[in-house]
């Protein structure tokens, strides 16, 4: 005589251990991947890298990117450690990471496609006039957009953790701009 609880339990336990077998694989893969530097991140001192002659004191997670925070500093007027805090706080020096909620490179911009695209302001896409997420990769034009987004919030706002709030997640009131800012001072 045929017995489904004979043939369903068994079924069940067989599945779950197959869910934990994919689980522990897909966890030792993203360790893996986590561990392995990004190929798109220079190295500190590394031949290329985007360090120069720092003048800065920097984090070695962001210390290869001197140059790029040095030039848009400059360029736009903006404090350096501003930027390096901001860009420790948003990718950690990773240029090619995207957030959960779309955004993308060392100072993580909104892109006007992928996730982004999707979001929806009271006169349409909230993200429509921005770059795309491959031009967004590239770390030269990521800081140098994300910068002069901050060097407007600035002025537009005038005080850093005005502008910081506005740079920052929506949702959070002051908690972004205050940990960016208390990043700047351990720099």
């Amino acid at each position: 005589m045929f017995s489904p609880q004979k043939v369903i339990l068994p079924g069940i336990i067989g599945g779950c251990a197959i869910l934990v077998l994919i689980a522990r694989l897909l966890t030792s893969t993203q360790i893996a991947i986590a561990a392995t530097p990004p190929a798109s991140t220079p190295q500190p001192g590394a031949q290329g890298s985007f360090a120069g002659d720092c003048t800065l004191s920097l984090s070695d997670a962001i210390s290869g990117w001197c140059g790029l925070i040095e030039q848009a500093a400059q360029k736009y007027n903006v404090s350096p450690q501003l930027i390096a805090a901001v860009m420790l706080q948003e990718s950690g020096g990773q240029a090619d990471v995207v957030s959960a909620s779309g955004a993308v490179g060392l100072l993580q911009v909104m892109p006007s496609d992928g996730i982004a695209a999707s979001f929806q302001c009271s006169n349409g896409p909230c993200f429509a006039s921005r770059p795309s997420t491959q031009q967004l990769m590239d770390p030269a034009f990521n800081v140098d957009y994300g910068v002069r987004m901050l060097s407007n919030l600035l002025q537009k706002y005038g005080s850093e953790r005005e502008a910081l709030k506005a740079y920052g997640p929506y949702n959070v009131g002051y908690y972004y701009a205050d940990k960016v800012l208390a990043i700047r001072g351990n720099l």
